[in-house]
């Protein structure tokens, strides 16, 4: 019994055993298995079990029911789980809401400045008309005010190269790229009184498009030539007449951030009108308020980068050299260009 068992579990030696008191087993009697610990090695605690029958143990022995280790890792993998999922999940739903929350402020401060300088813009508009038709001053200096009183709560910005900027009253075409939305209010505060170009739609928004009728902003309709003739011509008026107009010439708002490629309209209208094209470039606008997402206003800062004027004849020249200004200031800052 002794040899067997040592054969059995390996066992260098095995401690005794105390006899089991078992009478003869009976044809009807019923065996059950004993479970007995049968000692430990020297090296390692390692439990080893020894079966075998028994009619009627004498001894009873209680075992502790036993868990696997790797049940024991599954099970607590299983219960973290979901608690890290939800954890993740409120923090990515917490992060989206702040700037949700931030982009309501924004739409409700610029809305609720927008009805008080729009009475303000409509009181002076018949003075404005007769006696700066074109320029009209007074009107760009409530929209700098109102610009300026919306975005400075939400985020700062700065500006380089202003001393590149025309004097006052100085005709020029001015050109940037565009990013956002909030590229109109960020020029805005620039405090020169240009001309932009707009869609005609927006015309149609309450106080919003209402002021920029009154300050002689440019419609236009997309995909429609008759349309773009007439802003051209309209550009040539008002330049002509001593006012500035402004462009974006990628033609919309860049969905990547990336500089894409200029349409030659602008520079055309500087060429022919014989005055000085100013390249500027926008920075960050498209994180704050990515183009698509104008529901919501993350942090951060916009700089604009006023280039030295441009002068010339050739409108592809301009074109050219406006771009590249444009582009090597973005590559500096880590945007890409197409």
């Amino acid at each position: 019994m002794g040899t067997m068992t040592r054969s059995l579990l390996g066992l260098k030696t095995l401690p005794s055993f105390a006899p089991l008191n078992c009478g003869p087993a009976s044809r009807n009697a019923v065996s059950s298995p004993v479970l007995i610990v049968a000692g430990c090695r020297s090296n390692s605690q390692v439990d080893r079990i020894l079966r075998f029958r028994c009619p009627r143990p004498g001894i009873l022995i209680r075992t502790r029911p036993t868990v696997q280790r790797d049940t024991v890792a599954r099970s607590a993998i299983a219960a973290s789980g979901p608690a890290d999922a939800a954890a993740t999940s409120l923090t990515g739903s917490e992060f989206q809401m702040v700037p949700r929350i931030r982009g309501i402020c924004f739409y409700s401060v610029t809305a609720v400045a927008a009805i008080f300088l729009f009475a303000v813009m409509v009181v002076v508009h018949p003075f404005v008309v007769l006696f700066d038709r074109y320029r009209r001053r007074a009107h760009h200096l409530i929209a700098k005010i109102w610009a300026t009183m919306t975005i400075v709560p939400f985020y700062k910005f700065e500006f380089e190269g202003m001393e590149n900027l025309p004097p006052q009253g100085t005709p020029a075409v001015y050109v940037s790229n565009h990013q956002s939305f909030l590229d109109i209010y960020t020029l805005l505060t620039l405090g020169r009184s240009f001309k932009f170009i707009s869609k005609r739609s927006i015309f149609l928004f309450p106080i919003i498009g209402w002021a920029m009728f009154l300050m002689g902003v440019i419609p236009l309709r997309r995909m429609d030539s008759r349309s773009r003739l007439d802003c051209f011509k309209r550009c040539m008026e008002f330049v002509k007449k001593g006012a500035s107009v402004f462009f974006f010439p990628e033609g919309t708002r860049s969905k990547d951030g990336m500089l894409g490629a200029f349409k030659k309209g602008a520079f055309s209208v500087a060429a022919k009108a014989g005055v000085p094209v100013v390249p500027i470039t926008l920075i960050g606008t498209g994180k704050i308020m990515p183009p698509g997402k104008e529901g919501i206003l993350n942090s951060g800062s916009v700089k604009v980068v006023i280039h030295k004027t441009l002068d010339g004849k050739d409108a592809d020249k301009l074109c050219n050299e406006a771009r590249d200004a444009i582009a090597r200031t973005l590559l500096l800052h880590g945007y890409g260009v197409h």
